[in-house]
């Protein structure tokens, strides 16, 4: 999880100092995936009680609404390519 969770924010810079507008998107693509690794880990992590259910709920709001940001982010720049 601190792989993934941390690759998220890597690749948004990355994305950030891109090249292109493809390289942006492509970079963006990269975070969302990593942000769905991510809320995978969360889910097992709850599942096998290595966190407990208010931790969970919390964080997994969170990490919800990065995912809907990135979405949001990569489909705009779909439809812009």
């Amino acid at each position: 999880m601190l792989r993934s969770g941390t690759s998220i924010r890597v690749n948004i810079h990355e994305a950030n100092e891109g090249l292109s507008p493809k390289d942006f998107a492509a970079k963006m693509g990269i975070a969302l995936k990593e942000a769905a690794e991510t809320e995978y880990w969360l889910e097992l992590m709850h599942a096998t009680d290595y966190i407990t259910q208010a931790e969970y709920e919390s964080i997994a709001a969170d990490c919800s609404e990065l995912n809907k940001i990135l979405s949001a982010i990569v489909k705009t720049c779909k439809d812009k390519l």
